[in-house]
């Protein structure tokens, strides 16, 4: 029999969480085998997907075609590309809440803040979100070629700039800086010579990546002490070798799957393993989830939800339905985490920097707000940046107040779950549920305090409610 927080922290990192039925269900047997089917669940998948139209819109929009569209027109289509990344947004939210494939789900939310990238066209920021899906539990060179092949990465990093007599170094940087080897972990030179094996690497108006031959430099180069005609996929192999590589994303994913903590001997093991395996994340996944150490005191309660984690959560807990999904965009905006619009190259800087008093206030009114169906006003801070261009018409928007979506929980099975207790256990069964740390004698008292007792269900609703608004809830 499995313990729940253990169990319960498995769901949280490796997944956004189970609901209590979910959870009874899997205390009568052992929390190894809950762990091997979250790897089952997540064998399969289903791609990301929109519908047609925006395959118009990648053939239109494309900034070498702008001759051919007028100004009315590709105004049009920008307008059009912009709720079409909306959309994703949403449907993806609902795709982490509802899909079978949990961990799946979980490691291409992570992938998405590793290779972080922005753009204005949203048929390639669905491709590359499929992209990252399709291979986010598989080998990690594979997820690495194909994102550096990627249409959207290629635009975002301007490699389609980057040619033989007048070479861009911004990919090649970011490729090694922020995808494999980390910061200092190579030369100013080795970034000039793996920026010119990787020219001519570009895309085509349906969203293709494509070899420009006539812009590649085929002289030879010299890498991390080689010497050769080195192509882009020279380059990529060859930081694959260098066992730096392994123990950056080692770090990375101990730093977001279990602790913000690091440690170092666990995190050498892992690496090691890492690198012999090919560099096969299921395998990675395996070996952390399946470890006695990663169930340690020291690893639950110790990470605080992400904005989309902390969302989706509650989604998978109380049932939550959304009839006016759209002002979801703006609570990721006001949280910190918009999907599909990363702060910069670095992705999300996680941890506690998700945790402000902004933030920390919404996070707080939220579940109120979605268990009444209630108002929440928002206010942006301007975004003057470039890359903030394409979001600068809905910031300007929603400055004003903004009612919060109307919302349903169902909470049927859940209140059943807890109804069979007597009301001086329900609180301690509640909060075994939803909060992944003892809460103190005082702190149970206040929200005995705050409870409703007509009925056995307002008593769990309410209990419920005032302890998925405390601090305590953050965490996971």
């Amino acid at each position: 029999m499995c313990n729940q927080r253990k169990l319960q922290h498995l769901c949280l990192r490796a997944g956004f969480g189970e609901n209590i039925s979910e959870i009874n269900r899997c205390l009568s047997f052992p929390i190894s085998k809950k762990a091997e089917q979250l790897f089952q669940d997540s064998s399969n998948y289903t791609e990301l997907n929109l519908n047609k139209e925006l395959e118009y819109t990648t053939k239109k929009f494309r900034s070498d075609n702008s001759n051919e569209i007028t100004k009315e027109e590709k105004r049009k289509l920008v307008k059009q590309s912009r709720q079409n990344i909306k959309d994703l947004n949403i449907k993806w939210i609902d795709k982490m809440t509802y899909d079978k494939a949990q961990l799946r789900e979980k490691m291409t939310l992570f992938w998405h803040g590793h290779f972080a990238c922005r753009t204005p066209i949203a048929s390639f920021a669905q491709n590359q979100n499929n992209t990252l899906r399709k291979h986010a539990l598989g080998k990690f060179g594979d997820l690495l070629m194909a994102v550096s092949k990627d249409p959207a990465m290629l635009q975002f990093l301007n490699n389609q700039q980057n040619k033989k007599f007048s070479p861009n170094e911004n990919f090649a940087r970011e490729v090694m800086e922020l995808f494999t080897l980390g910061r200092g972990k190579y030369t100013e030179q080795d970034i000039k010579e793996a920026a010119r094996a990787f020219t001519g690497w570009s895309f085509n108006k349906e969203g293709e990546f494509i070899f420009r031959r006539n812009t590649h430099d085929f002289n030879v180069k010299t890498f991390f002490g080689k010497t050769g005609n080195f192509t882009g996929e020279d380059i990529v192999n060859i930081i694959l070798e260098n066992k730096r590589t392994s123990e950056f994303i080692t770090q990375k994913i101990y730093r977001y799957f279990v602790n913000e903590k690091l440690n170092r001997d666990i995190i050498d093991e892992l690496s090691k393993q890492f690198y012999q395996s090919e560099y096969n994340i299921e395998r990675l996944m395996e070996n952390i989830f399946l470890s006695d150490w990663f169930y340690d005191r020291e690893n639950i309660g110790a990470k605080i939800k992400s904005p989309i984690e902390f969302i989706v959560g509650m989604n998978r807990s109380f049932n939550v339905e959304y009839k006016n999904p759209m002002p979801l965009l703006s609570l990721q905006k006001v949280m910190g985490q918009m999907l599909f619009n990363p702060p910069n190259v670095a992705g999300w800087a996680g941890g506690k920097n998700w945790i402000d008093t902004s933030s920390l206030m919404y996070r707080l009114k939220l579940p109120e707000n979605i268990f009444k169906s209630s108002n929440l006003e928002f206010d942006f801070k301007e975004d003057l940046s470039e890359e903030g261009e394409m979001y600068a018409e809905q910031s300007k928007n929603e400055k004003k107040k903004y009612k919060l979506m109307s919302t349903k929980t169902d909470l049927v099975s859940y209140i059943k779950e807890f109804s069979k207790f007597d009301d001086e256990e329900i609180l301690s069964n509640l909060s075994e549920y939803l909060i992944q740390s003892d809460l103190s004698k005082e702190t149970k008292k206040t929200i005995l305090s705050y409870s409703d007792n007509s009925s056995k269900e307002n008593f769990i609703e309410s209990l419920t409610l005032r302890l998925i608004t405390l601090p305590e809830y953050q965490i996971c």
